[in-house]
C-alpha cells in the first residue's frame, strides 16, 4: 500500500484509519500557553527525552526526538512532523511549561524605539 501523499488533516477519516484532526492533538487550543514561537524561532530538547508514559502524546514526544541533538525552527518541526505551524506551536508551548525544550525568539534587525536610528535617517535626509 503507497503511503498518502495528502497532508494529515486534508485526508478524511476513510482515507486512514489513524486519521487525527490538528485541534485534536491540542485539545481544542489554537495558541501556545506558553511562548511566542514565531516560525523561525530556534527549539533544542533540554534533558533526556521522556518515557511514552510521561502523559506526553505522541507528537510531543516526536518533537523532543527530533530536537534532540540538533536546534530546529519551528517551520522545520511542522514540515518534519507533516502537522500545520500552529498545532507544532501549541504542542511547543506544553514542551515549554513542562521544561522540555529550550527556544530562542528572532532578535529584531534593529529596535525601532531607539531614537538614534530616527536621529540617523533625519541627518541622511538633510545630507540630500
Amino acid at each position: 500500500m503507497n503511503p498518502p501523499t495528502q497532508p494529515p488533516w486534508e485526508r478524511s477519516p476513510a482515507d486512514d484509519e489513524q486519521f487525527v484532526r490538528p485541534y485534536v492533538l491540542t485539545s481544542g487550543r489554537i495558541s501556545p500557553a506558553h511562548g511566542r514561537f514565531d516560525l523561525i524561532t530556534q527549539v533544542v530538547t533540554v534533558g533526556p527525552t521522556p518515557p511514552p508514559d510521561s502523559g506526553l502524546g505522541p507528537e510531543h514526544l516526536s518533537i523532543l526526538r527530533l530536537c534532540q541533538d540538533v536546534v530546529m525552527s519551528v517551520a522545520e518541526i511542522a514540515g518534519h512532523l507533516n502537522l500545520p505551524g500552529v498545532t507544532v506551536r501549541v504542542l511547543l508551548g506544553d514542551l515549554l511549561e513542562r521544561g522540555h525544550v529550550a527556544v530562542q525568539e528572532p532578535t529584531p534587525e534593529a529596535d525601532v524605539t531607539d531614537i538614534g536610528i530616527y536621529e540617523a535617517v533625519i541627518s541622511g535626509l538633510r545630507a540630500l
